[in-house]
């Protein structure tokens, strides 16, 4: 788990910080977290900001698949809002 919550802001790209990993240097589970992290920080109110809601984060993630973000997880997770009606409860 400690490894996950250290990687999940590397970008596949190399972009990504604190170690500038890419590809398959950063481990799967991080690469899941990156997205749902992104998709559930943008969807969700913020005391210094309103939520920008779950189309535009979901565009987010489609817009930086491949680059930032692991493509095949993107597309799960597009699936899993757009095709099987999930949501983010409250």
């Amino acid at each position: 788990m400690a490894e996950v919550a250290w990687q999940h802001h590397e970008r596949m790209d190399g972009s990504g910080y604190p170690r500038g990993l890419k590809g398959d240097e950063i481990i799967l589970e991080a690469r899941i977290m990156s997205v749902a992290d992104v998709v559930e920080a943008m969807a969700s109110h913020r005391p210094y900001r309103p939520s920008h809601g779950i189309v535009k984060a979901l565009e987010e993630i489609e817009r930086g698949s491949g680059a930032a973000y692991d493509t095949a997880v993107v597309d799960a997770c597009l699936r899993l809002f757009r095709e099987k009606g999930y949501w983010l409860p409250s």
